[in-house]
């Protein structure tokens, strides 16, 4: 006895397996990618109405004993398409439909075909992984509720739809393509489908698998980051020596070029000035000259400095350059041969 019970647990738990295979082992990861209505029709761009799928997940789907369902705008009367195979992730499968005419360019050649004739102005199209037609569909919500229907996309006068509103209307040169390039599904096809030119793809099409959506946020702590900045008054020289060799008296010498850089986060500005010292043994006529301005005498301290720049702001991020030349406003003086030295020193004060 307890052997024919153990027999009669392991049958029902093989026909629950079974039926959960040929439910959809791959529930959520094959929707409709492209729908094409106007197949054949004056000005089509193809000869035969058309639904693209894809696969969106990261798996490949095992789709025998699946149908592809069509009603019309408020029908809840629905014409099934079978499929087989797999689609692997990232993958296409062209289901080629009914033609109204003799118009248009050839499919590529489809992965299954049907009969069902599609409406331009309005229609429901589902995913079903049953071979069993549908009864819903006669108010939005009615088909996504079921538990066979994989996806479902109702578009212009469309009476159920997936979410906030149907998918635009077709016409003869458009087709409804999935954002995403077939990877977005917020179940909403109003914001999921939009019109696009016809490119009906079939399983010889390259894959092109969807980016894995990023993991749920875990639990989250936050630190407050502060920071003193100082106030900055700083000045640099691109030349901390000036050499005028071989000087002669009675002649003067050519200016030497001096580049002061001044940064400041002063929001009110700054002043540059200069002073200098005597020269030693005997003092020269030094002279100095901001920009192409002509050289002027550098007073000696503890006279006055003589203003170079100002501002009325911060400096630059990378500080203000003053450009200066330093040489002598008259002719040297005849003074006995040697070495003579003096100081220059640039100032900046902060307004």
């Amino acid at each position: 006895m307890k052997r024919i019970l153990l027999l009669v647990l392991l049958s029902a738990l093989a026909l629950l397996l079974a039926a959960a295979s040929a439910h959809g082992s791959g529930s959520g990861s094959i929707v409709v990618g492209e729908v094409f209505a106007a197949g054949g029709n004056s000005g089509a761009a193809y000869a035969n109405d058309y639904v693209e799928l894809f696969n969106r997940g990261a798996s490949p789907v095992a789709i025998d004993g699946w149908s592809l369902q069509y009603a019309s705008a408020a029908s809840t009367s629905w014409q099934a398409t079978a499929l087989s195979g797999s689609i692997p992730a990232g993958g296409r499968y062209l289901v080629e439909l009914a033609s109204g005419g003799a118009n248009g360019a050839a499919l590529p050649t489809a992965d299954a075909t049907g009969t069902s004739n599609l409406a331009v102005t309005g229609g429901k199209v589902a995913v079903v992984d049953d071979a069993a037609a549908l009864s819903c569909g006669a108010a939005p919500g009615s088909c996504s509720a079921a538990a066979d229907v994989q996806d479902l996309i109702g578009y212009g006068s469309a009476a159920d739809y997936e979410g906030s509103a149907a998918a635009p209307a077709l016409s003869a040169t458009t087709a409804l393509a999935r954002a995403g390039g077939g990877c977005t599904d917020t179940d909403d096809n109003a914001a999921d489908f939009a019109a696009a030119a016809p490119d009906p793809q079939n399983s010889s099409a390259a894959a092109s698998a969807c980016a894995a959506s990023p993991p749920p946020n875990g639990p989250t702590a936050s630190a407050g980051v502060d920071v003193d900045v100082q106030p900055m008054l700083s000045i640099a020289l691109d030349h901390p020596t000036l050499s005028f060799p071989a000087a002669v008296p009675g002649t003067t010498p050519d200016p030497l070029p001096e580049h002061i850089t001044v940064t400041s986060n002063d929001s009110s500005g700054y002043t540059l000035s200069v002073h200098r010292t005597a020269f030693s043994p005997h003092d020269l006529p030094l002279g100095i000259g901001v920009g192409s301005g002509g050289l002027v005498s550098v007073p000696i301290a503890p006279a006055p400095d003589l203003p170079l720049a100002s501002s009325s702001g911060p400096s630059a991020s990378g500080g203000d350059i003053v450009a200066t030349s330093v040489g002598f406003v008259s002719p040297l003086p005849v003074v006995p041969a040697g070495h003579y030295t003096a100081t220059l020193t640039f100032t900046v004060i902060g307004k």
